[in-house]
């Protein structure tokens, strides 16, 4: 009984002193048991020491230590982007930005890439103004980008000119953050066929949130009066308040042109046809313009008035444009400043008018005879005068004098004839009114509306002209010596001014 049990003694003995000399990983002695669990058995000085004994025949397959594994590593990284970086500097480009991007593992890659950016039409140059650039797969990155780029209307001729001026794009996702930047635009009726145009005039689009400044721009936009249909076209013609705060620069910029009289309705209209009059600078540009203006005489309440003829005012070199033309006007009409204020009043454009364009018609008017004070009285009645085209202003003044055989005087008194068309309007009331034997003022029957003119013709009286009509370009004609108004010319300021600022 005691040998038997001496004997089972021994072979377990003998067991245990075989299962510590051969290891388990050993390939000898393949095991179904977990491998994970043989694997904490063994000491961690007895398995490295393991594996640092065995055949080195084929090394590639072996399993270094976790230790030896992390250092190598870093080495070949290391010599890697050492590799890479003087490869750049061979090309010009300054790699000091990269020191924290992940680089290609090759040479060969990172060529790759510098190759694809220059076929773009990219220069080294180009390159070092956003070497990030370069942490971008040109499988990965840069082809799904730029595909997606031409698809939605840029043209591939355009496509280096757009990562020129806005790189950032080849970090993007076209799933992600492009498309439905493309399908936000769409929403705002931007025509398929200018969505390239726009993101050529304002890449930068394409990072913004969807839910953020553009979304709200748009928003408040509407809900000063801007007609949610025109968006689109706003945003074609300026894409860049789309960009803009509402609080910091929208909202403060339309407040103030509220403050000096303009319409809700007017700024609205006037917003739609020239968006870029929000890329105006209030206090740097606007708030010293409206300054200018009335240092210069121009009336406070008549500011709203010249703003709504000619917006672009607002952003104009202003006093040194008026400044030039003051002095002009006063050169060649001897206009004094004040009269040059009621210029201003009546026509801003004229800020901008080129000075040769305007002595044409002045130099026609001198050439007929007339004296300098009344043509200078004339352009400050009618300043349109000076931007009338003189081979019109010909054919209106033969037939004044060859048909209608008038005094000159009556040209001084009523300016604004020349203003008219002489086919669609002079000739046709003029024979009506031969035809009825009616003689008149130039002012009442060219100064009203056709309707009007009609209701002269059947009435047995003529309307005093004491005071005599005010002209407004594009705008209704004022009849202030007339208690008698058809339905069709009672309109409201805000329309009247509204007409003014659509006719030009």
């Amino acid at each position: 009984m005691n040998s038997s049990a001496v004997l089972r003694r021994q072979k377990l003995l003998k067991l245990i002193k075989n299962l510590h000399i051969f290891h388990p990983w050993c390939p000898k002695h393949k095991t179904h048991q977990n491998p994970c669990a043989q694997i904490q058995k063994p000491s961690r000085v007895f398995g490295v020491s393991q594996y640092s004994t065995q055949s080195t025949k084929f090394p590639e397959y072996q399993m270094p230590s976790v230790t030896w594994g992390v250092v190598q590593g870093k080495k070949e990284k290391l010599v890697n982007r050492v590799k890479i970086c003087d490869y750049l500097k061979t090309l010009g480009i300054i790699p000091d930005e990269l020191e924290n991007l992940e680089l290609p593992s090759t040479v060969k890659v990172m060529s790759e890439r510098v190759q694809f950016l220059q076929k773009l039409g990219l220069t080294i140059d180009d390159i070092n103004e956003y070497p990030l650039m370069l942490g971008c797969s040109v499988r990965k990155n840069m082809i799904p980008v730029l595909g997606y780029l031409e698809k939605v209307g840029i043209p591939k001729s355009k496509l280096g000119e757009f990562v020129k001026n806005y790189p950032q794009v080849l970090h993007t996702s076209v799933v992600v953050e492009l498309g439905p930047v493309i399908k936000f635009l769409r929403g705002l009726d931007v025509e398929k066929q200018d969505i390239g145009y726009v993101l050529q005039k304002y890449p930068e689009l394409l990072g913004f949130k969807l839910e953020g400044t553009m979304s709200t721009s748009v928003a408040y936009l509407v809900s000063i009066g801007v007609s949610p249909r025109d968006i689109g076209p706003m945003v074609t013609q300026y894409p860049y308040f789309l960009g803009m705060r509402v609080g910091t620069v929208i909202k403060p910029l339309v407040d103030y042109l509220f403050s000096l009289g303009l319409p809700k309705k007017i700024l609205a209209r006037m917003l739609e046809k020239r968006a870029y009059i929000l890329g105006y600078d209030l206090e740097e540009t606007v708030k010293l313009n409206v300054d200018c203006l009335i240092s210069f005489g121009i009336r406070r309440e008549a500011i709203a008035s010249v703003i709504a003829q000619y917006p672009q005012i607002l952003g104009l070199p202003l006093k040194a444009k008026l400044s030039s033309q003051q002095y002009f006007f006063n050169l060649k009409l001897k206009i004094d400043p004040d009269g040059f204020a009621c210029i201003i009043e009546k026509m801003p454009q004229i800020a901008s008018l080129n000075q040769h364009v305007i002595m044409k018609p002045i130099e026609f008017l001198l050439g007929r005879g007339l004296p300098l004070e009344d043509v200078a009285i004339m352009v400050m009645k009618c300043p349109q005068l000076v931007a009338l085209r003189v081979e019109l202003m010909k054919k209106s003044y033969y037939y004044f004098k060859s048909e209608m055989g008038r005094p000159v005087k009556e040209l001084v008194e009523f300016p604004e004839y020349f203003t008219y068309s002489l086919e669609c309007r002079i000739k046709p009331r003029y024979t009506k009114l031969q035809s009825k034997g009616i003689r008149c003022s130039l002012n009442w029957f060219l100064n009203c509306s056709d309707q009007r003119f009609e209701e002269r013709l059947q009435g047995d009286y003529i309307e005093s002209e004491s005071l005599g009509p005010s002209f407004c370009m594009g705008g209704k004609l004022e009849l202030p010596g007339s208690d008698v108004v058809s339905d069709e010319e009672a309109e409201s300021d805000d329309e009247v001014l509204y007409r003014r600022t659509v006719s030009l």
